[in-house]
């Protein structure tokens, strides 16, 4: 996989980047809504890069890339994650890189690959409802409201076929 938009670079994950993806998976919004995805160490953070590049040879999921600035900086990833109903998008971009459009601008590039490449028409999205900043990420991206429960939005983007 590599996509590259305007400011971005998204492509596959390599060891090389155990030392970022752990310092972006350390920021508090991380800790908060994706805990499950703290790398407490630059160990942790190599295995798990490890584990996640087991599924870039075939569809089973989870796809994770990383997010690159043009500099080749590491600033976070994008994902397509198997679940119950079929497949839910997901991302983080590190708070130092946050209220760039970065999230949007990866999602937006990320969609039509990874819906192509899963030879899939619907994707879900999928967060607190106490998190605005993903609810907007996911609106801005063409996301419509599913269902909403007290702790949880459930999103959901059809592409459209003309």
């Amino acid at each position: 996989m590599y996509i590259e938009t305007e400011r971005l670079i998204i492509t596959r994950f390599t060891r090389a980047m155990a030392h970022s993806h752990h310092a972006n998976s350390l920021d508090a919004d991380n800790r908060e809504f994706l805990s499950d995805e703290v790398c407490e160490t630059v160990e942790a953070a190599g295995n798990k890069i490890a584990w996640l590049a087991g599924f870039y040879e075939n569809a089973d999921g989870p796809l994770v890339y990383p997010v690159l600035l043009k500099n080749g900086s590491h600033i976070g990833h994008v994902q397509a994650c198997p679940i119950q109903e079929g497949w839910e998008i997901g991302f983080h971009i590190a708070a130092a890189h946050t209220r760039k459009g970065y999230a949007a601008e990866a999602v937006r590039a990320f969609l039509p690959v990874v819906m192509r490449r899963l030879a899939i028409r619907r994707i879900a999205g999928i967060c607190r409802r106490d998190n605005p900043a993903s609810r907007r990420v996911l609106e801005k991206c063409g996301f419509v409201l599913a269902s909403e429960t007290p702790g949880v939005c459930r999103y959901q983007f059809t592409e459209n076929i003309s």
